[in-house]
């Protein structure tokens, strides 16, 4: 695999990132269902997942920026595997609503293992690393429009986020914008 298709790739997994912050802010919005201290940490482990694609698109493929959405996918992995032994007891209906049967914390840990497997399949590919014969080029408008989605949506949680919680620590069970009450 070439370093530009290595590029490619990782601009997909940041659609992917993309599409899945959208959708967990979406239904935010459409359902009013504000996010548990535990869905907030997710997104932002999701958000944070985004950091190797977006080094590896500004800066080419290397083995260290994989490892650190590696490491991220295996925190996140963990805290939605916490949020699901929550709820995990007979007749917990769990936090939230579900999508296809599912909460949402359980389609975020199916996610990160999804993200685990797939960055150590990236790994497996050595030519993305070898850049003494890679030309240096300039990411296109393709994985630059992926950059800058991530990090739009990334700010618009963060503002949501903010709003919901204010300036204190993010209440269990939220109900309410606490800035906006």
């Amino acid at each position: 695999m070439t370093d530009t298709r290595a590029v490619t790739l990782n601009a997909l997994a940041l659609y992917g990132l993309a599409l899945l912050l959208a959708a967990a802010f979406a239904a935010q919005l459409v359902l009013h269902e504000l996010p548990c201290p535990l869905c907030l940490l997710q997104r932002i482990l999701f958000a944070l997942l985004a950091i190797g694609p977006i080094l590896n698109i500004r800066f080419g493929p290397r083995p260290s920026h994989y490892a650190l959405s590696l490491l991220t996918a295996i925190v996140g992995a963990s805290a939605s595997t916490r949020q699901l032994l929550l709820h995990i007891l007979p007749g917990d209906t769990g936090y939230g609503s579900a999508l296809l049967g599912y909460h949402y914390y359980t389609w975020a840990l199916i996610g990160f293992i999804a993200a685990i497997v797939l960055l150590a399949a990236m790994l497996l590919f050595d030519r993305q690393f070898d850049h003494r014969t890679a030309q240096v080029t300039a990411p296109g408008k393709f994985a630059q429009a992926a950059v800058w989605l991530v990090i739009g949506l990334t700010a618009l949680n963060a503002l949501s986020t903010l709003l919901e919680c204010g300036f204190a620590a993010c209440a269990d069970n939220p109900l309410v914008y606490e800035l906006l009450k």
